[in-house]
């Protein structure tokens, strides 16, 4: 995630744009606004939504589209993958997920792997659509943007179901022996 054009702390820690609405900040990226408004703040208190919270729900709608093989580049796949050998223990949601969250915007980040033999462009524009459709929903607030970053694409060869085919002989256009891990 770029640099907002201004920034100023908060108390979370975080970093909140003070530009307008849909402006962009000086490298061209979209600025998210912090201030008071919206459905999320009214007379009677306002509701202030984690960066966490936005991070999870993006996740789970970016891996519910069809042809993202998993989120996260290099180092976050290895560790989710550690993660998951570890009994009783998840791949977390928010795998591969970098947001930023204003009191009525957000800007999301995500690393993905796709499957090979997807259209990308598609792929990415359905992500978007369907990150941006689960946030508006669930939090009101407004997506300024989604980046997609697509750092690998998933085998089939890949699988580890075709590696347990292969080494009992059973997989396709294998010879009689099988291949040394």
């Amino acid at each position: 995630m770029s640099n907002p054009a201004s920034t100023s702390s908060t108390s979370t820690g975080s970093t909140a744009s003070t530009a307008p609405a849909g402006s962009r900040s000086a490298d061209g990226s979209a600025a998210v606004e912090r201030s008071g408004g919206g459905a999320l703040a009214s007379s009677h208190g306002s509701t202030h939504i984690a960066e966490a919270v936005v991070s999870k729900i993006a996740g789970i709608a970016a891996r519910d589209v069809h042809g993202v093989y998993r989120l996260g580049a290099g180092a976050a796949r290895a560790m989710g993958a550690l993660r998951e050998r570890i009994p009783g223990a998840s791949t977390s949601a928010s795998q591969g997920v970098t947001v930023e969250v204003g009191e009525r915007q957000a800007a999301i980040d995500i690393a993905v792997v796709v499957d090979y033999g997807v259209a990308i462009a598609d792929l990415a524009a359905a992500i978007r659509r369907n990150v941006i459709s689960a946030l508006e929903r669930m939090t009101g607030l407004e997506v300024v943007e989604v980046n997609i970053a697509v750092n690998d694409v998933h085998l089939p060869s890949e699988d580890s179901d075709g590696d347990a085919d292969r080494e009992s002989g059973d997989a396709r256009g294998s010879s009689s022996h099988s291949r040394v891990q």
